[in-house]
């Protein structure tokens, strides 16, 4: 055995208090007659699962959200361009417009356009279309349309020849396929002694679109943007799509084209044309995020109730240290520690297991459909018929900051109240 003299201090001595709070938090029983440790580790490990589990669902519903919105996004800008500009009265002279645009550093491409409403009808079936007309040379430079082509290619959209291409749901609708004829109708209308007639066109299909968006799958109509000028009467293109080279830069880049274009021409960015779909996105993500945090304030709740029951049955054990010399102040921080390593731990349990399986949805998801033979995202209702998910830091750091703060917040009212035990109180009875 070493003597006094003999004794040496570790190079690093953890604090008294941070010692004893840390053996509360994996107090395991000793004996078979000793049971009160046992139970209140077991009570601090259901405290520390629920926050665990709390901080998983909100990382893995966050990253679901965020993946959700991303995809059906660059879905929506695979058809959608990053910037329109449009003209009730036609665009002139789209060659000096476009070199104009093309000198922002930010715009990569530029292509006319030349939309309007519409009528499919084949075989007795009617369907009403978004009819656009573009330039197949061009198009290529402001949307990936090009490359969703799943039959037929956009180079055979010729002027003069009327050629139609539609979106694969829409194909489907009507059972058309490529190579067949169907009737074109636009509601601007000629006037004869019967009344207004609407224009109608027989086109041929020439191409059949598959760009996985429901929505534009099942109503887009492409065609020479010349030969919707016919239809409709108008010999130049309406508007103009532009591609930056960052999406995020579309607002900005706007607003500084509105300011320099002419009163009779406006430029209108992807957020704004689809404003309510995102603004609801970012709704529902607000209110999933404030409904799944009361799962980590319920943790919350029962690491003060953890708490407080290990105060009650400490008590002959906080007074033999008030007894020996302890503080107030270092009881409290005894329970501080001990209520502050079970927030931590679960928190950062429920970071990894969330992140396993934000970043495994797409496994784990189809392996359950799979099993119970359901499908959580038809085709028909959602724009995406795939869980996607897309971890972004600041929300696995929100989530992880707003337990910790929880569990500290958990841990103010046991430590104080363990503070104020009276040590001749406590050993009374012991």
């Amino acid at each position: 055995m070493n003597s006094p003299q003999n004794y040496r201090k570790p190079f690093f001595e953890l604090p008294i208090y941070i010692e004893i709070g840390l053996r509360y938090v994996r107090a395991r029983k000793k004996n078979l007659a000793d049971k009160k440790d046992g139970f209140l580790s077991f009570i601090a490990t259901l405290s520390m699962v629920g926050i665990a589990l709390g901080v998983a669902a909100l990382i893995v519903v966050l990253s679901v959200m965020n993946g959700f919105q991303k995809e059906v996004r660059d879905k929506m800008l695979s058809v959608l361009s990053h910037i329109e500009i449009r003209s009730q009265d036609g665009i002139e002279n789209v060659p000096a417009l476009s070199q104009v645009l093309l000198q922002n550093p930010h715009v990569k491409g530029v292509a006319p356009l030349l939309q309007t409403q519409g009528l499919l009808i084949h075989a007795g079936v009617m369907r009403g279309v978004e009819l656009r007309g573009i330039d197949p040379q061009a198009e290529s430079n402001v949307s990936d349309l090009p490359s969703q082509f799943s039959n037929g290619r956009m180079l055979d959209l010729r002027p003069g020849e009327f050629g139609i291409a539609l979106g694969s749901q829409l194909a489907l609708s009507l059972g058309v396929q490529l190579g067949d004829k169907v009737s074109v109708m636009v509601p601007d209308g000629d006037i004869t002694p019967a009344g207004v007639m609407p224009r109608q066109r027989v086109c041929q299909v020439v191409g059949i679109i598959d760009s996985g968006h429901y929505e534009y799958d099942s109503s887009l109509v492409l065609m020479h943007w010349q030969d919707a000028g016919a239809m409709t009467r108008l010999s130049r293109p309406t508007g103009l799509r532009v591609r930056l080279d960052d999406m995020h830069l579309a607002p900005l880049v706007a607003y500084e084209l509105n300011r320099r274009l002419p009163r009779n021409l406006f430029a209108s960015d992807w957020s704004q044309q689809n404003r309510n779909w995102f603004a609801a996105v970012q709704t529902e993500k607000r209110m999933m995020f404030i409904i799944l945090a009361l799962i980590i304030g319920v943790a919350a709740f029962n690491l003060v109730s953890t708490l407080v029951m290990t105060v009650t049955d400490k008590q002959a054990d906080i007074a033999i240290l008030r007894t020996m010399g302890a503080s107030a102040r270092m009881i409290q921080k005894i329970f501080f520690v001990q209520g502050l390593a079970i927030g931590i731990l679960g928190s950062l349990f429920g970071v990894i297991f969330g992140l396993l399986i934000a970043a495994n949805i797409d496994v784990i998801v189809p392996t359950i459909e799979a099993l119970f033979r359901v499908q959580f995202l038809p085709k028909d209702i959602y724009f995406i018929s795939e869980l996607p998910s897309d971890i972004h830091l600041e929300d696995v750091l929100k989530v992880s900051f707003m337990a910790f703060f929880l569990s500290l917040l958990a841990t103010l009212y046991p430590s104080w109240r363990a503070a104020k035990i009276n040590p001749a109180e406590a050993l009374r009875y012991e």
